[in-house]
């Protein structure tokens, strides 16, 4: 449940907040069994053995020579999401793992948010008497301004009786305001440099302002995808969007352009969801790509 990388000088830790291998035939619609059981190099780690997707929640906490940065900070415990049961008000052990790890929530020094769905921000807060407060006091918390700005126009302006529009609102406002509140909050560019080794890529279509993780050291380099390719298989089918993908023209050309540049070339790849092994190095499989983990 917990795995590591080495690049150069900066150390990946995945640290699991839960896994799910069923129920998730809604999210890649074209991902069915008969679709990508042919796909052999899925399993053990991507499938079952009878084709369906295992999909990982996690955080991955990076380590520089000067900081500790959490990349996504899960679901969280607590919170009410009636729209998604299996999300709505978890009880899981997820900081005392993380403390276990090495890592205790005072220990980061920069949380940073892929993009604000309920699945990236969730620990950004915890209850307290009552209140949400921020988790890592101790930490700036970046987010991309123009994610920031569109989620933050959602939460105004839900529509009543709008399901996901509400949850919209109570994920903004249980997991993203209260860090605003707190003055924690920096608002970035989409390829803001965070340190020497690590910077923010825009990779946009999952949400308007999704960005993903460059890191680069000691001529070492790796990108974690946050929600660019929610699944190995997207690999293989760069177009089979994810339904809750925000513009999925858009997205699939993300996928298709990150993909041809960097098949071949070495880069390590860690999916925010990548279930298993979660990491891997991207080939060209004839006109597709495949993870060679």
């Amino acid at each position: 449940m917990m795995r590591k990388w080495k690049i150069g000088d900066v150390t990946v830790t995945k640290i699991v907040e839960s896994e799910l291998s069923h129920g998730l035939e809604f999210l890649i619609a074209p991902a069915t069994p008969e679709a990508v059981l042919p796909l052999k190099w899925l399993q053990p780690h991507f499938i079952t053995p009878e084709g369906a997707l295992i999909m990982s929640f996690h955080a991955l906490i990076i380590e520089t020579p000067t900081r500790r940065i959490m990349v996504d900070t899960c679901v969280g415990n607590d919170k009410p999401r009636p729209v998604v049961p299996f999300f709505d008000r978890m009880r899981l052990p997820f900081l005392d793992m993380m403390t276990l790890a090495g890592f205790p929530p005072e220990s980061i020094d920069t949380v940073v948010c892929t993009h604000l769905h309920i699945d990236h921000v969730g620990w950004n807060t915890m209850l307290v008497d009552g209140k949400w407060v921020p988790t890592f006091t101790k930490a700036r918390y970046l987010m991309g301004r123009t994610e920031f700005e569109h989620w933050k126009h959602e939460a105004e302006h839900c529509e009543p009786g709008d399901s996901h529009g509400e949850l919209n609102r109570l994920v903004f406002g249980d997991s993203i305001q209260p860090v605003f509140d707190a003055g924690l909050v920096d608002l970035v560019a989409s390829d803001h440099r965070i340190c020497d080794e690590v910077r923010l890529i825009p990779t946009p279509g999952h949400t308007p302002g999704h960005v993903s993780i460059h890191i680069a050291s000691k001529g070492e380099a790796a990108m974690i995808t946050g929600d660019m390719a929610h699944h190995p298989c997207q690999l293989a089918h760069p177009d089979w969007a994810a339904s809750f993908d925000s513009d999925q023209a858009q997205s699939t050309r993300t996928r298709e352009e990150v993909f041809a540049a960097r098949a071949d070339d070495g880069l390590l790849v860690i999916g925010t969801h990548w279930a298993g092994a979660t990491a891997g190095r991207i080939i060209r499989d004839g006109a597709a790509y495949r993870l060679v983990v």
